[in-house]
């Protein structure tokens, strides 16, 4: 039953990464590297990282520059940034491309929060789904004649912990960050 606990521990902690990463690429007014992360540029045909073909900085608090190895790519990475959601018009002085972010709105921070309550909230549909699959896992053992039915019973209650304490990370992830957009 251990394994199981362990693989289940295993799993809820690959959840909450990936909901630290989609946090980190939410725009919050200020300027963060990681709002790149997902997009790509066609470089010689293959769709690479921003990160991979240039060096992104941030030299001002709400500004991005973006400087790339290669001079010739400098379209096909300001065309990236035109078509990914960011929601950032590239300013390109044939050199670097600079991303300006404007100040926040009060109606745009509310958008913000409400998104991160609903990835919060995606994220721990994700651990019960999770849980679910490791309370079966545990029924199986028992239906084996591996466990006992008082075993089972500790088993769930176990599990239920560890969801528990796995929720409470993701409220914490989502209050932190909400208090980030709103005191910007």
């Amino acid at each position: 039953m251990d394994a199981v606990f362990a693989k289940t521990k295993e799993k809820m902690n690959k959840c909450l990464d990936a909901l630290e990463r989609d946090y980190k690429a939410v725009r919050a007014g200020r300027a963060n590297p990681a709002v790149l992360d997902r997009v790509t540029v066609d470089y010689y045909g293959t769709a690479t990282p921003i990160n991979q073909v240039a060096a992104v900085s941030v030299p001002e608090p709400r500004m991005l520059m973006i400087q790339p190895w290669d001079a010739s790519i400098i379209k096909e990475i300001e065309k990236a940034i035109n078509t990914s959601d960011i929601g950032i018009n590239p300013n390109n002085d044939g050199k670097v491309i600079r991303l300006v972010f404007p100040p926040l709105t009060e109606e745009r921070r509310k958008e913000l929060v409400k998104d991160i309550s609903k990835r919060a909230e995606e994220g721990k549909v994700a651990l019960r789904n999770i849980r679910r699959d490791a309370m079966d896992d545990i029924k199986k053992l028992k239906k084996n004649g591996d466990i006992t039915e008082d075993d089972l019973k500790d088993g769930e209650k176990e599990l239920h912990r560890i969801t528990d304490d796995f929720v409470m990370q993701i409220e914490d992830m989502e209050k932190k960050k909400e208090k980030e957009i709103l005191s910007i």
